[in-house]
């Protein structure tokens, strides 16, 4: 007997005995009930206008949908159309790389640039700064001013400057040439781009811990970039990471901007982004599966940048 129950004790040792997953999920709603509860309605939400709509848009896009009859399962034709077919979604998908490549770490960095310096100044000197450079981002009407400065006619302000002090004799068409429209539109997007990603970092410098740069100091850091590379930067990853997902959301998905400045469409295409071909199929044309197929390419995209950025970040420090 004594032999059997030591046996049974060595058993529940070397293999304990396993609850069922449901029951301990179910264990575990009970003990913090309260704080779903209290998620419940963002959660509702977030599934309702977020979770469900993804994955319908992933479901339309094997089916062709034009808004007035059921969607007819067509496969994988939507996609092929896509990348086979369709010579504007090639320029389109370029147009937005060039967008994400150029304006998407060069904006990030500037982000970070420019939080780290304000972050230095005197609080009231730091504030007054921070909507300076937050301000852009916010402004509704932005775009008239660059439509002005950027004006084909001599009342343009960089046609006046260039005819002025003789760089040009004729005013150039910079909306309407496509040699100019998406180096205009990135510098654009750059102007902008100082947003919320810029206040996450200005509000991750607020909350490192002094005590660590005075224990860095101790440890052998030596100066102020051995600071930020081994104190600062690990101490804000996860404000690094929330502005690299915004950064990379706002890369991908530059539609406004285009329409805005170039027309829609823009001329031989040349500012034509993904976002701006999902809105012509999906908006004007109503060929919704092949907006779906758009949509689930720019998605797994973005996701896919995503997990590249957070490969990158989890080396920050190290």
């Amino acid at each position: 007997m004594q032999t059997e129950t030591t046996s049974q004790v060595l058993t529940s040792l070397i293999h304990p005995k396993k609850q069922s997953r449901l029951s301990y999920i179910w264990k575990e709603l009970k003990r913090n009930k309260h704080y779903y509860v209290l998620m419940s309605p963002y959660m509702l939400i977030f599934f309702l206008f977020t979770v469900i709509p993804v994955i319908l848009s992933i479901v339309l896009s094997f089916t062709y949908f034009n808004m007035l009859e059921f969607p007819r399962f067509v496969g994988w034709q939507n996609y092929s159309r896509l990348f086979l077919g369709d010579d504007v979604f090639m320029i389109a998908l370029r147009n937005t790389f060039m967008f994400a490549v150029i304006s998407g770490p060069v904006s990030y960095f500037a982000c970070f640039l420019f939080a780290w310096i304000i972050n230095e100044l005197s609080p009231k000197i730091r504030a007054f700064m921070t909507l300076v450079f937050y301000a852009p981002s916010i402004s509704g009407n932005v775009f008239f001013i660059w439509l002005i400065v950027f004006s084909g006619d001599r009342y343009g302000y960089l046609n006046g400057f260039l005819i002025k002090y003789g760089f040009i004799l004729d005013p150039i068409q910079w909306l309407t040439n496509e040699k100019y429209i998406l180096t205009i539109i990135i510098i654009v997007q750059l102007w902008l781009s100082l947003g919320t990603s810029f206040l996450a970092f200005i509000a991750g410098l607020q909350t490192i811990d002094k005590s660590l740069i005075e224990a860095g100091a101790i440890d052998g850091i030596r100066n102020r970039w051995q600071e930020l590379w081994f104190i600062t930067l690990p101490s804000m990853r996860p404000q690094l990471m929330f502005g690299a997902v915004m950064q990379i959301t706002a890369s991908f998905a530059v539609a406004d901007i285009s329409i805005a400045l170039a027309g829609f469409p823009s001329v031989n295409y040349a500012g034509h982004t993904i976002v701006t071909h999902l809105m012509d199929y999906g908006t004007i044309r109503y060929e919704m599966g092949y907006a779906s197929a758009i949509a689930t390419v720019l998605f797994c995209i973005m996701l896919g940048a995503n997990k590249l950025t957070q490969n990158l970040l989890r080396k920050v420090g190290e």
